[in-house]
């Protein structure tokens, strides 16, 4: 069987769970979420929620995750969440099979989320500069990726998943737009500490612009991630245009 495998690369504190749980209701696919935590965790030292509990149960060795990831799946799609910070230096050879698709999100907005848990993160904590670099890199290899801003998908769920399904190459699904509130089978076992409000969902929910309050270093970090999130909101096809992706 053929498989096809999109690697979502996000910043944290996005719609990147609610993203997943909308590809895990489609009976083509299987979901797997973040499988380069517990390799991140390990490699980087950082002291998040739940590590002990993370490095003693998923596999911390990136180029085996890798193997993982790129074996056998009971389905033809699979979609991986990923951060992208999480990367290290794990070999990218493997992203030349697969839809590698950047998903963004402003700067200020990840930050006062990701501020309620951790409320001093630094660049790498956001992921921002390591998406850009990303896509420096991919680019350079002419595996240019598609970039999904989170804005569209709050604003009109199903336009957008039918134009990323487009793009991907793939039909959409109408089932995509809702699912079961509470926890799934495939969230990580950091869940608990991250996923509580996404939990009580039963899909996208309506955008709601509302007035954000940074700390002075909240806001020192968010005028520095700004210009790597500005440049990639820009490589987004122009209304009119199809995107595309070499691989």
């Amino acid at each position: 069987m053929s498989i096809t495998r999109i690697q979502l690369w996000s910043c944290p504190r996005n719609l990147s769970t609610a993203l997943m749980y909308s590809f895990a209701q489609r009976a083509d696919c299987t979901v797997v979420d973040e499988p380069f935590y517990g390799h991140y965790l390990q490699f980087s030292g950082v002291d998040h929620p739940g590590r002990d509990e993370v490095l003693a149960t998923m596999e911390t060795d990136g180029e085996k995750v890798v193997q993982q990831m790129m074996g056998p799946f009971p389905t033809p799609l699979v979609f991986f969440k990923q951060m992208t910070h999480h990367l290290g230096e794990v070999k990218e050879d493997f992203m030349a099979d697969c839809l590698n698709l950047i998903f963004i999100r402003d700067p200020r907005e990840i930050i006062a989320s990701y501020g309620k848990v951790i409320p001093r993160p630094t660049m790498r904590d956001i992921g921002v500069q390591e998406q850009f670099d990303l896509f420096q890199r991919l680019q350079k290899r002419g595996l240019t990726p598609l970039i999904l801003d989170a804005l569209p998908l709050r604003k009109n769920p199903e336009a957008t998943l039918r134009q990323l399904c487009a793009d991907l190459g793939i039909a959409f699904a109408p089932n995509m737009l809702s699912w079961k509130a509470g926890a799934r089978a495939e969230d990580g076992i950091w869940a608990k500490y991250w996923y509580t409000n996404l939990h009580s969902s039963t899909g996208f929910q309506a955008y709601e612009p509302r007035e954000i309050h940074l700390t002075d270093y909240q806001e020192n970090l968010a005028r520095e991630a700004e210009e790597y999130y500005l440049f990639l909101r820009e490589q987004q096809p122009k209304q009119g245009e199809s995107s595309s992706q070499s691989t």
